[in-house]
């Protein structure tokens, strides 16, 4: 079969890369992924009680059950996986199963060598398959959170839009309010209040959405006392949509960073350091940087990128430092990996 032969031929070049085989279980604990990643996977998974009334699911995501297998299992940091994610789309003809084979390196120790190490295995797997007409596309989540905390604006418009940056539709509605200088409403700011009293009363360690009870607190304590009052919002969002309008060739992007940060009176320090997008020149290919994508799932932090055969996207992936504290493990774990959507290459 060729599809067989195909996968055998991708799992032989993650083999050759050093990744280890990992196989994360089929059936998740639906509210134990909710309650540690967010509310965004509810809306994705296939649920079901279980004999004992327990709601389990479907894993959603192969990279989320990867992670949950490293920390229960204490498996191989550097790993591939074979199988199937099962979620909900709201777009037309999409398919409930979705066939992957994936890379992941867990813990990763160092993030520039790291990124280019799970890019460039992917690339060399699709030589494998023979794929041709390849086009690469790269963006970068920790680039727009640099961008947003170096702006003069309060605390609390800076925590929304970083924190929802990855849901552009609400991301959006927050723009148009931050230009017109519409805050939060006085009876949501007092729920908020009431709220933050009430969870001063709860266990601090505990996990609620992702987050601890004492990492809430911290935030609504910031909101409560940041000023309410600000006048710049029409300013700051025309400058946030000119930065997500850049759109050019890796080997531009310094240049029209540079630009980008010359016109609007910004320092030239903002985006120093990226290395982990830079190195990606040494794949000697057209990589294309796109400061709007990489932006479908909340646990990105970093770099992120996309590869398409002709018009059909048959790989993607990218950084996630906080996925793994979020699911259980004791401190911040950086990871990176990627995946083929075989859906796609078939």
């Amino acid at each position: 079969m060729k599809s067989k032969k195909l996968s055998e031929q991708i799992i032989k070049t993650f083999k050759s890369n050093g990744f280890v085989l990992s196989e994360p279980d089929v059936l998740l604990d639906s509210e134990y992924i909710i309650q540690r990643s967010g509310e965004n996977f509810r809306r994705l998974m296939l649920t079901f009680d279980n004999e004992e009334g327990k709601s389990m699911c479907l894993r959603p995501d192969l990279t989320v059950a990867s992670c949950i297998n490293f920390l229960n299992n204490k498996t191989n940091s550097k790993i591939y996986y074979s199988g199937q994610a099962y979620r909900r789309s709201n777009k037309k003809g999409s398919d409930f199963i979705n066939n992957q084979l994936g890379i992941e390196i867990l813990g990763s120790k160092n993030q520039t060598q790291d990124d280019y190490k799970v890019i460039k295995t992917i690339i060399n797997s699709t030589k494998e398959i023979k794929r041709k007409n390849l086009s690469i596309k790269v963006g970068d989540i920790s680039l727009f959170k640099r961008l947003v905390k170096s702006l003069e604006m309060p605390e609390r418009w800076k925590l929304r839009l970083i924190r929802h940056f990855w849901r552009p539709k609400y991301f959006e509605e927050l723009l148009k309010r931050l230009e017109k200088n519409s805050d939060i409403e006085p009876v949501t700011f007092d729920t908020d209040k009431k709220r933050f009293n009430e969870m001063k009363t709860i266990k601090q360690d505990k996990i609620v959405a992702g987050r601890s009870v004492s990492e809430i607190l911290k935030r609504f304590e910031k909101k409560i006392k940041d000023p309410r009052s600000f006048m710049e919002g029409k300013k700051v969002v025309k400058l946030i949509r000119s930065y997500l309008q850049i759109n050019c060739k890796l080997s531009q992007l310094d240049k029209r960073l540079l630009n980008f940060s010359l016109n609007n009176n910004l320092s030239k320090d903002i985006f120093k350091n990226f290395r982990s997008i830079q190195n990606l020149r040494k794949l000697n290919k057209e990589v294309q940087f796109v400061t709007n994508f990489g932006r479908e799932f909340e646990y990105y932090t970093g770099m992120v990128f996309e590869i398409s055969s002709g018009k059909k996207v048959i790989a993607r992936g990218g950084r996630y430092d906080d996925l793994l504290k979020s699911l259980g493990a004791p401190k911040s774990l950086p990871a990176v990996g990627a995946a083929f959507i075989l859906n796609n290459i078939y």
